[in-house]
C-alpha cells in the first residue's frame, strides 16, 4: 500500500522561505498525480499545487503562484514544495496526496494522503 510522509514544516518569518517534500513510499505510477493541498486553522482544506508524473504539468492556485515551486524526483519517489515570500495567511497543515489524474486542484481526485506537516509563518 502506498504510504506518503510530508516533511520540512516548521515556524518561518514573514518573507522566509521552506521546502516540503513528500516521500512515497511503495511504486507510484507515472500516470499518477502528486498534489499539494493545505487546511488553515479553522477552514476547509483547499488546493495549492499538484505535478504530474512525469513533471511536465503544474498548477498552482492564484495565492501562491509566483511564489511556490513544484518538483519532482522520481528517482528518489519525492515531490518537493518550494515555498518562499512566506506570508502569514500560508500557516496551515500541508498534505501531500496522489491519484490517478494528469495534475488536478480537486480534492476528490486524490485517493492516497499523508498526515500532514504544520507549516507556521509568524514573527
Amino acid at each position: 500500500q502506498l504510504q506518503l510522509v510530508e516533511l520540512g514544516g516548521g515556524l518561518v518569518q514573514p518573507g522566509g522561505s521552506l521546502r516540503l517534500s513528500c516521500v512515497a513510499s511503495g511504486f507510484i505510477p507515472k500516470s499518477y498525480a502528486t498534489g499539494w493541498f493545505r487546511q488553515a486553522p479553522g477552514k476547509e482544506r483547499e488546493a495549492v499545487s499538484c505535478i504530474s508524473g512525469n513533471g511536465e504539468l503544474k498548477n498552482y492556485v492564484d495565492a501562491v503562484k509566483g511564489r511556490f515551486t513544484i518538483s519532482r524526483d522520481n528517482a528518489k519517489n519525492t515531490v518537493f514544495l518550494q515555498m518562499s515570500s512566506l506570508k502569514p495567511e500560508d500557516t496551515a497543515v500541508y498534505y501531500c496526496a496522489t491519484g490517478f489524474v494528469p495534475c488536478g486542484l480537486v480534492e476528490i481526485d486524490y485517493d492516497s494522503w499523508g498526515q500532514g506537516t504544520e507549516v507556521t509563518v509568524s514573527s
